[in-house]
């Protein structure tokens, strides 16, 4: 499987006090355990993201357990009141124990 690239979109700006939407994507197979490889007809172990984890300047502000009937290239849509500049770290971790990270930062006037 080819690495697993995150995307994240945050806004660069906002006034203090606003709501901001943040929207995430991991590329991602999600290979559930279930699933018989066609030469074989062994299963194909289970790979998944099963930890999505977002901090605000080391504070913990969303996360979420995911499971193996989560899609393939899991998106993220959450809502976040924002009070003053800094950097959201985002982090999905996977079955295998593999870390993908990204950051993006913000700007409150």
């Amino acid at each position: 499987m080819a690495k697993s690239k995150p995307r994240v979109k945050v806004p660069k700006k906002a006034a203090k006090g606003d709501i901001i939407t943040i929207k995430t994507l991991i590329s991602h197979k999600m290979e559930s355990g279930r699933r018989k490889d066609k030469k074989t007809g062994e299963l194909i172990p289970r790979k998944i993201i099963n930890h999505f984890k977002v901090e605000f300047n080391g504070a913990e502000v969303f996360s979420a357990n995911l499971e193996p009937s989560v899609s393939a290239n899991p998106y993220m849509q959450f809502k976040a009141k924002v009070t003053e500049s800094g950097t959201f770290k985002f982090t999905w971790t996977d079955d295998d124990g593999s870390v993908y990270s990204t950051e993006k930062k913000i700007a409150v006037e």
